[in-house]
């Protein structure tokens, strides 16, 4: 996705809306005023985890990032060239009274290849390898459930590698990379079937 999203963000970032994007404070799973929760999840292209997290009800937003690295406030061409350590990733505002954590596992599971160490589809590199970042000991515990119950339910060719660490800083993308889906459908479809997303999706999950 590195040449892709160069490719695009150079030649049509100026055609793009121009808007300030605001980072998720970091703190507890939920609010008891806002009843709002956090989750952090890396699945490769986070226009695609994007597009994913924002078709379930109760997710409130989504916002595409860098996470789990050491360069502070990256820019996309330093993650992209693989020497900061982050992952894409997205981080995901919602309502626990309308969606559950649980949730939100199972639609990472099948938006991912969870065999695939350090690439996703078509895209290569530890920027692009697939993580759940816990930001508390039961979210730690529900990820691990979910896999373990995913591992028993479900024959894998290889064996399962995605990462599961505690939640870091989490920088948002430049707002040219956020709802790319929505703002550049053309050029966001033809990435994704080109890249074989979908396609490697069917044949691990099945239709759905």
């Amino acid at each position: 996705m590195r040449i892709t999203h160069l490719l695009i963000s150079l030649g049509f970032a100026a055609l793009l809306m121009i808007g300030g994007t605001t980072a998720i404070p970091q703190g507890s799973l939920a609010d008891d005023k806002t009843q709002q929760a956090k989750a952090t999840f890396a699945g490769g292209c986070f226009w695609c985890m994007e597009e994913a997290y924002e078709k379930v009800e109760g997710v409130i937003s989504v916002i595409s990032g860098y996470t789990g690295g050491q360069l502070v406030n990256p820019t996309y061409e330093q993650v992209s060239a693989g020497a900061t350590g982050h992952a894409e990733s997205i981080e995901v505002l919602y309502d626990p009274n309308k969606v559950t954590y649980q949730h939100l596992l199972e639609v990472f599971w099948h938006n991912i290849d969870p065999t695939t160490p350090n690439a996703q589809f078509c895209d290569h590199g530890n920027q692009y390898r697939t993580a759940i970042f816990y930001h508390n000991e039961t979210q730690k515990q529900l990820i691990n459930e979910s896999r373990h119950s995913m591992e028993n339910s479900k024959s894998f060719p290889q064996p399962i590698v995605t990462e599961i660490v505690p939640a870091s800083i989490f920088y948002p993308a430049e707002d040219y990379h956020q709802d790319f889906y929505k703002k550049n459908p053309v050029r966001y479809k033809f990435y994704k079937w080109n890249c074989g997303r979908s396609q490697r999706l069917e044949q691990l999950w099945g239709k759905g």
